[in-house]
């Protein structure tokens, strides 16, 4: 698209439909015109060549970007460096879509007018620090957990249906037992093919069970450490241990300043509640939003509390003899909680000026 040279010096807004191969681009104007589309690879190259097109229409003050942290997340690494103001957008309205329908396009051109629109732009993680490197270690620990208890439940079905003689050795054993018992049993000879499949079925299993049950424990070694370098006095508060630390970091990200309250905090976290008033009724409900990993590591905490801490009891018996339930009760201390928490995330790094310019526009 051609553009005048009196045009080179407007301001413009940004918008980008991510993909795995490539990236759709929408550019429009301040008072919503679009300007232009575009597709690019999803490479360095690509990156590069974004900017470049979306510098030819004017100057750039924000760029609103969909999955920041899955298919957008390499895009968004090059935007920031470039010192590009980079805008976590949602996916677009779907009424809206049932009037236009859909394309790449379409959805570039929605991303970048929900930059537009926002007057206070949501900043992406910046996953470029040691929170990223939980966030990856989390995933691996969590993909190891979920592949043992399949290899647990596989081994007690197999059980089941084993042939007597194996059946009655081992049926009456817990897992680790079990496993600590097949690893230790050497090959015998069989009264039959299906015996000799069976046992051999049920060591290979119990190996991959200890080899996952090894990956965990070390993985989990790592998270400890991880936080405490991140968020030193996070890890000191009852109730806390390095799987819950590591949500709660994971949630805020490695920029932590992006969350300018400890409101942002609570909903990021769904622990605040949801205005739901109409008319003459006001009240609120639960949030059922949020980053659900987090609301656990909260869950966990109020948990724990409850059960050991002496301040939280009382409170918790001060609240029921007022009438409150057990689950109101929880959904307090969670909010307590996450105020507590979001005074030791990592200190707020200086927000890079792109972000002040965010911000601002």
């Amino acid at each position: 698209m051609q553009n005048d040279p009196q045009d080179i010096t407007r301001a413009v807004v940004g918008g980008v439909d991510t993909h795995k191969d490539a990236h759709v681009a929408a550019v429009i104007d301040l008072v919503g015109r679009l300007l232009g589309t575009r597709s690019f690879p999803t490479t360095a190259t690509g990156y590069a060549a974004l900017l470049r097109w979306t510098g030819t229409f004017g100057a750039l003050l924000r760029i609103g970007v969909e999955g920041t942290s899955s298919y957008g997340a390499g895009l968004t690494r090059a935007l920031r460096t470039a010192g590009i103001p980079v805008v976590e957008v949602n996916r677009p309205n779907r009424q809206l879509r049932r009037q236009r329908g859909k394309s790449d396009a379409i959805d570039a051109e929605a991303a970048a007018r929900a930059a537009l629109a926002q007057d206070t732009p949501r900043i992406p993680k910046a996953q470029d620090g040691s929170v990223e490197i939980l966030r990856l270690l989390r995933l691996q620990r969590r993909s190891a957990m979920h592949a043992q208890t399949q290899a647990g439940n596989q081994l007690h079905a197999v059980v089941a249906s084993a042939p007597e003689r194996i059946r009655d050795q081992l049926r009456a054993l817990s897992l680790v037992r079990l496993v600590a018992t097949l690893q230790r049993q050497r090959s015998r000879t069989a009264a039959s093919p299906l015996e000799a499949t069976t046992r051999a079925v049920l060591h290979g299993l119990a190996r991959r069970w200890g080899h996952l049950d090894t990956e965990i424990a070390s993985l989990t070694a790592q998270l400890e450490p991880l936080g405490r370098q991140c968020a030193p006095a996070l890890l000191d508060r009852p109730g806390v241990g390095p799987e819950v630390a590591a949500a709660l970091l994971v949630a805020a990200g490695d920029n932590p300043e992006r969350l300018r309250n400890e409101r942002l905090f609570a909903a990021l976290c769904g622990v605040s509640p949801v205005d739901a008033s109409s008319g003459r009724q006001r009240r609120h409900r639960l949030n059922r939003g949020g980053n659900r990993e987090a609301n656990r590591a909260l869950w966990v905490i109020a948990f724990v509390r409850w059960r050991i801490d002496p301040a939280t009891k009382a409170s918790a018996a001060r609240r029921m003899a007022e009438g409150r339930t057990k689950l109101e009760i929880m959904r307090c201390l969670k909010r307590y909680i996450a105020r507590e928490i979001f005074t030791l995330l990592p200190p707020m790094r200086a927000a890079p000026a792109h972000e002040h310019v965010a911000h601002a526009a």
